[in-house]
């Protein structure tokens, strides 16, 4: 029996490189371990999606995560916007934007992807801890009040009732038919990574290279791939 025939979720390698030359090597690398790949746009000199859009053959995420997020962009929210309108333009698979941002961001991405076949993924991390199941269930009814296609909740996991909470949270979203990528960040999350595309998860996300990791417990590419097989095999 194949890997995918027992996942559900999809693999998702998240590439920080400088242009897009180098995220397209990266990915070439990686081929046949990985399901799409996001783009940070946040870690490049400068914003490349055409390039990026042309030199890389799998589904694209666009991110341009702020510093106040746990990304590098610094500058004004209407510069940060600008490149993924780009990739909405372009039919990128997804763009990710935070749920913290300013409405007026959610709004124009909002009316860019509904003449696209881009998906909007509204996101939400924390970086200390994990709330309670109300709080987290709160968020993703945000989110998907918030007109997003997707959801993203990440999570700092210090016990593992952390991460059995945020897990727990994908029955609630098959309930309201709302697709999400649940898991937590750190060493004890690190299991909520694997598991997630296995019981509801959309997705989940690895490096290149566990030194390439965009978040901390983050698994890469190739382990995400071996224990994937594993699990296969042990059904």
């Amino acid at each position: 029996m194949g890997v995918d025939s027992v996942m559900r979720g999809k693999i998702c390698m998240s590439v920080t490189a400088p242009n897009a030359d180098t995220v397209a090597r990266t990915v070439r690398e990686n081929r046949g371990l990985i399901d799409l790949v996001e783009v940070r746009l946040d870690a490049m000199d400068r914003p490349e999606v055409d390039l990026s859009m042309h030199l890389v053959h799998l589904p694209l995420l666009f991110t341009n995560r702020p510093t106040w997020e746990g990304g590098d962009f610094s500058g004004s929210e209407e510069e940060r916007l600008r490149p993924l309108l780009r990739a909405v333009e372009l039919r990128a698979a997804y763009v990710d934007l935070e749920l913290r941002a300013d409405q007026s961001l959610r709004q124009q991405l909002l009316e860019a992807t509904r003449s696209s076949p881009t998906g909007l993924i509204l996101s939400w991390h924390d970086f200390t801890s994990t709330p309670s199941t109300e709080e987290l269930t709160d968020l993703i009814r945000q989110m998907r009040d918030g007109g997003a296609d997707m959801g993203k909740i990440v999570t700092t996991a210090e016990t593992n009732d952390d991460v059995l909470r945020v897990l727990a949270l994908l029955r609630v979203t098959g309930k309201i038919d709302f697709p999400v990528s649940a898991f937590c960040m750190g060493t004890v999350g690190r299991i909520s990574r694997v598991a997630t595309i296995y019981i509801g998860g959309e997705m989940t996300y690895v490096a290149a290279s566990e030194d390439q990791a965009t978040a901390p417990g983050q698994l890469s590419a190739a382990r995400m791939s071996q224990l994937c097989t594993l699990f296969a095999d042990e059904h």
